[in-house]
């Protein structure tokens, strides 16, 4: 794996410098059977598509991220935690999705304490996610709830696993799904970058034995010579990859892989070399809108700072939404989001650069924080404490608001309509609240795609909410013998295979064939009835009624 970590001076001198290389990238230069067969298949990393990945670990709640507000057993089964409704508003109405502005500028960012009306006459957002309202109603978001596995487990680390190698109760696989995906492009092996992880550590998703992924850990610092990111540091870098690539290795060193290694390293250096991933250059805001409006009719903050919306990427206090207001003062509950989430956006705008600045075909990040067995938090939460539910949502929310933005006023080799967002977790939480006023591990969750080419919502026809409504195919079923008990008496029950939003994606996004299809998701062999768009099959695994692919793009 092509793991960008540092290599400071003193270990630089422990290590021979052709090993350093070695370990670092591991490129092959074989190029295998299927992969070969991939190169006359399927478009993928050819058609200018791409995917960004956040995985939210932990488990997210799923019931107080899209609530099934309008279920009866609802507010009972969790009188401490729940959102309640607001009286003034008809949740039942057919409209789009409520997105609760402030009324003045020094109003606190999140002061809606209310489900916000999803419009589907069902669902509701938390009010922490409101900034999913205008990219849900600009009909680029879906929310897919009820997405799981058969025999689901309750182990965070083998569900994980799960998630992430397409194998569902299989310990045994090693390799990630977007690694397959991107083995089976044919560019794995020539391109410097396919797929990228912003994070501690190359992530199961991206990782396998017969090609290179990147993961970096500060892109800030990714100099593997322990040499600094200056003009001369980085000539002093080529200079060294330069005179390894002349050494004369004999053949039966194998010279082809060793060269290629080499050749790939610079390639990737010179290409981090050219990306401003450093504070000064994060510059990136939201646009005032059509008629004037500014993020969260903060005119007051827009006025003193260029007539412009929030930082997209709340990286420090003073980019953090309108914390630091005109006069020089500090408005804490002006945060856009947690102060503890600050490094997350460092590693999220990244990725965003990484998919934006170069030929790079996935890239994604991590945030954790999601296991709320304790204290979680109902409408609002604790502030100063980023791990309760509702903060992690302001995180979730203004996550996908923001790269909305981002992939639209700043695309350049990744525009909006050409980016899938997509978040990933490994199961959702009990129906019913425990003593310590938080939630256990249980079975199906939500799932967050957003992208310009996705099929949400559109003017009467709320379609943007995917199995969290009482109509159309599997409906939800409310009340205490429903849907939110419909596994094990006490957990929602799947109607989506995760595979099967995986497998759109892959497919009709990033444009693999059937075959390839086949090949990156073992189970739409073994279980055909993943691919069925929008038809309900008793699944062959555990018999539970599932309906395929839901359609959303």
């Amino acid at each position: 794996m092509q793991q960008f970590n540092i290599i400071s001076r003193r270990s630089f001198l422990d290590r021979s410098f052709k090993t350093s290389l070695a370990v670092a990238l591991s490129t092959l230069v074989d190029i295998p059977f299927v992969m070969k067969r991939a190169l006359a298949e399927g478009s993928i990393g050819l058609n200018g598509k791409k995917v960004l990945f956040i995985w939210l670990r932990g488990a997210n709640d799923s019931l107080n991220s899209v609530i099934p507000i309008q279920d009866s057993a609802y507010a009972p089964n969790r009188p401490n935690i729940g959102v309640p409704k607001d009286s003034l508003t008809d949740y039942g109405a057919i409209v789009p999705a409520d997105f609760p502005v402030n009324s003045s500028s020094s109003a606190a960012t999140y002061s809606y304490t209310n489900a916000i009306r999803l419009g589907n006459g069902f669902a509701a957002l938390h009010p922490s996610l409101k900034f999913l309202a205008p990219v849900y109603n600009a009909g680029d978001l879906a929310l897919i709830h009820r997405v799981a596995y058969p025999k689901q487990s309750r182990s965070h680390f083998d569900s994980q696993r799960y998630w992430e190698n397409s194998n569902p109760n299989n310990n045994i696989v090693q390799d990630g799904i977007f690694y397959r995906t991107i083995l089976e492009s044919g560019l794995a092996n020539s391109a410097p970058l396919t797929g990228v992880s912003i994070q501690s550590s190359l992530p199961l998703i991206l990782r396998g034995s017969e090609a290179a992924m990147t993961n970096l850990t500060d892109p800030t610092r990714y100099d593997l010579l322990g040499v600094p990111d200056t003009v001369p540091g980085n000539a002093k870098a080529a200079n060294y990859l330069n005179a390894a690539n002349g050494y004369p290795f004999p053949t039966k060193l194998n010279r082809g892989l060793l060269m290629l290694q080499y050749a790939n390293m610079q390639n990737t250096l010179s290409i981090f070399a050219g990306i401003n991933f450093t504070e000064a250059g994060n510059t990136f805001r939201d646009p005032v809108g059509p008629n004037g409006e500014v993020t969260d009719n903060d005119t007051d903050w827009s006025k003193a700072n260029g007539d412009e919306g929030y930082y997209l990427f709340p990286t420090t206090n003073v980019k953090n939404g309108g914390w630091r207001r005109p006069d020089g003062t500090n408005q804490a509950n002006k945060y856009m989001v947690d102060p503890g989430h600050q490094s997350f956006f460092n590693n999220l705008k990244s990725a965003a650069l990484v998919l934006n600045k170069t030929d790079a075909i996935i890239a994604g990040t991590e945030l954790n924080g999601f296991d709320t067995h304790n204290n979680q938090g109902g409408a609002v939460g604790n502030p100063g404490q980023p791990n309760t539910h509702p903060q992690l949502n302001k995180t979730i929310g203004w996550s996908i608001y923001a790269l909305q933005k981002y992939f639209t006023r700043y695309a350049d080799k990744a525009t909006w309509n050409n980016v899938v967002i997509i978040t990933l977790s490994e199961f959702g939480r009990t129906t019913i609240q425990n003593s310590t006023l938080g939630t256990d591990h249980a079975e199906a969750g939500v799932m967050f795609v957003a992208g310009g080419a996705v099929q949400g919502y559109k003017k009467g026809n709320p379609s943007g909410v995917f199995n969290c409504n009482t109509s159309g195919i599997l409906p939800w079923v409310p009340g205490s013998a429903g849907t939110m008990f419909g596994a094990s008496g006490r957990y929602v029950q799947r109607n989506t295979d995760y595979r099967s939003v995986m497998g759109e994606i892959i497919r009709k996004h990033l444009g693999a064939t059937p075959a390839q299809v086949g090949r990156i998701i073992p189970g739409y062999v073994n279980e055909p009835e993943l691919a069925n768009q929008r038809v309900a099959h008793a699944s062959s695994i555990d018999g539970v009624q599932i309906q395929g692919e839901v359609g959303f793009l």
